[in-house]
Parts: C-alpha cells; structure tokens; sequence
C-alpha cells in the first residue's frame, strides 16, 4: 500500500515556496447534493520529525474508513502545524456550469476561505499563498504557480489530507440532508448511485437536492 509523502511540498518549500496549498474534492460522482473541496497548506518550517508525525494512516479519503476519515479529521483539523478552507458548490450551480467547473469553482472558494481564515489571524506575510498543488488532470484560473497531478491524493500529503477534510465536510452535509429527505437513505450513500439510492428514485423521483443533469436523474425533466 502506497502511502502519500511530503516530497512534493519539500521540493516546493526547497525552492522558496513557503505557502504551498495542497487541493482536492469530494463529491464529483454523486447524483444529489454538493461537490465540496479543500484547500491545505502544512507549515514550511514545521522540523523534519514532526512532519512525519503528521502521516498517521493519511491517505486518498476513498481508501479510508468513515471512522477512520473522522479519526484523522478529528486529530488535525485543529493542528497548529496546519491550516485549511473549505468550498461549497450547490447541485443548482453543478446543473448550470457542470460538475468540473463547479469543482474547480469550488477549490476556488476554498482557497478563498482559507485566505480568510489566514487573514482573520492577521497573519503577517505578504503573500498568502504562493503555490498550488492541485488532484486532477486540470488547471484553475489562477494567476499563481500550479501543478496537477493525477491521483495527488495517493501522493501528496497536502492533497490526501484536503480529500480527508472535504469527505467528511460533505458526508456532514449529506447526513443533515438525511433528517430532510430520510427516504432515499443519503446518510448512508451520501447520494452516490447505489443500488438503494436508484430503487428509491424509482419509487419516489428526484428531490430539490438531486443533480437535474446526472443520469438518470434527467430522464424525470
């Protein structure tokens, strides 16, 4: 089993990037609710040791656990080592623009909320952040230093850590969507397409948090 590793960011951190945003999302594939990404930088300065300590079973969100996803969350969201954003983009604006462009608006905002965060701190840096390392095979709009890396949360701390942040944000959002439409059982596929999710369809249609352009959610308009 392949872990994901610092090198990436070190090589960055080696060259004079100190503020280097690791992006993924949540969420692309369902067929209801949001694709939720985030946005993470690791602390350049942090020592070589305490790094490590980092990676305690971190690794792509989709090969860990539900208690396993909550079991890291839980132990780094408030770490002091690192600091994150979350963006939020509705199914109404995936339908309107499409889910890669509401993915890639969606590592936007997250971007957006971590500069937030950062300012809210007063940090006292110039630049807030001056690299991206971006999951996918696709660039953002940004006019800042970027690399894509395909699967970057199999390989890249920063990445895998942001795919763990936005899972559990999203698995949240879909579990209190649960309490409002308790019928298609979204706290348990959290609006993927599983065999329970499209029987429920069947019998009731689509809700207001269904993807209107998703197959076979189209095929009711």
């Amino acid at each position: 089993m392949r872990y994901p590793n610092f090198n990436e960011e070190k090589k960055l951190w080696k060259k004079g990037y100190r503020f280097v945003i690791g992006l993924d999302e949540a969420g692309r594939g369902p067929l209801a609710g949001p694709v939720v990404a985030a946005a993470v930088i690791i602390n350049s300065k942090i020592k070589s040791q305490k790094l490590e300590l980092l990676n305690f079973g971190v690794k792509d969100s989709k090969m860990l656990s539900p208690k396993q996803r909550e079991k890291i969350y839980n132990a780094l969201v408030k770490h002091p080592d690192i600091e994150w954003g979350i963006g939020i983009v509705s199914e109404k604006v995936i339908d309107k623009i499409n889910i890669l462009e509401a993915t890639k608006l969606a590592m936007e905002k997250a971007i957006d909320d971590l500069i937030k965060k950062r300012s809210a701190q007063k940090v006292r840096y110039r630049v807030l952040f001056d690299y991206l390392l971006i999951d996918g095979n696709f660039g953002l709009d940004i006019n800042i230093p970027q690399k894509s890396i395909i699967k970057a949360d199999q390989k890249v701390f920063s990445c895998a850590l942001a795919s763990i942040f936005a899972k559990v944000t999203r698995d949240k959002i879909m579990e209190k969507y649960h309490k409002k439409y308790p019928q298609y059982g979204f706290n348990k596929h959290k609006g993927y397409g599983t065999e329970h999710h499209f029987k429920m369809l069947k019998k009731y249609g689509p809700c207001k948090i269904h993807r209107k352009t998703f197959y076979p959610i189209k095929d009711y308009f």
